[in-house]
């Protein structure tokens, strides 16, 4: 039986025992119904999975031996960042979990002038820790050992400064095509998602200017939630790990 696996931020060691954050031993407790001797499997972000052992129950409290470290070799070789305009609640929250599953690296928030939501530091803290919640369960279900870095929202020029590799626009008119990548050796890219309503030209001028260039995936005009998607998947299939 495959063991559900439990993200914790705190450092792993084999043959030590640890306190479980009180959210992980809430879930393995009173939802998985775990008890004094039962097998977890226990993650940190660090590329491994440890196998780990409940040594004691409380009323709020767990706590775990780590038994084994075991290496999780499942990260793309091709490393993806989605600079992705701020998109409206659980559209954004859609995108981080497929993007995450699909193998993104790294994940750029960027506040555009088409942008629907504008975030005051205190709402960007709040909301960056639950987009860092969303990517964790997305790990832990699609068996990612390495979680996604996420940067904090910011405007699209700083954003787009970021860029790692070639930067790409989804352009249905672009003369580049995603099939013109094939065998060119690809190991990096950063792609740029607009919001609800696209980026403006103004957007589209900081973008240029940044280095990035049009790149055609079929004729038609995908959404927000879905553009990226499909792009990291076909770049995935082209030159990463799907196929």
């Amino acid at each position: 039986m495959r063991l559900t696996r439990s993200h914790v931020d705190l450092p792993l060691r084999v043959g030590e025992e640890i306190a479980l954050p009180e959210d992980v031993a809430a879930h393995l407790l009173r939802v998985l119904r775990l008890q004094v001797g039962d097998a977890c499997v226990l993650f940190n972000g660090d590329g491994h999975d440890y196998d780990a052992r409940i040594t004691a129950v409380g009323k709020r409290d767990a706590r775990a031996s780590v038994l084994a470290a075991r290496r999780v070799d499942n990260e793309s070789p091709l490393r993806i960042s989605l600079l992705q305009g701020i998109a409206r609640g659980e559209k954004m929250d859609w995108i981080l979990q497929k993007a995450t599953e699909l193998g993104v690296a790294r994940i750029l928030p960027a506040c555009s002038e088409r942008s629907e939501v504008r975030l005051d530091a205190q709402r960007a803290e709040k909301r960056l820790a639950h987009w860092r919640g969303i990517l964790v369960s997305a790990c832990e279900q699609s068996g990612r050992a390495s979680l996604p870095e996420i940067v904090a929202p910011c405007e699209l020029a700083q954003a787009a400064g970021l860029r790692a590799g070639p930067g790409f626009i989804l352009d249905p008119e672009a003369g580049e095509s995603l099939t013109s990548l094939r065998g060119a050796g690809l190991r990096e890219c950063t792609l740029a998602i607009g919001p609800e309503g696209g980026w403006s030209p103004r957007d589209r001028e900081r973008l240029l200017a940044a280095g990035y260039t049009g790149l055609r995936l079929g004729p038609r005009v995908l959404r927000t939630e879905t553009a990226g998607i499909a792009a990291i998947a076909a770049l995935q299939a082209l030159c990463g790990d799907l196929g």
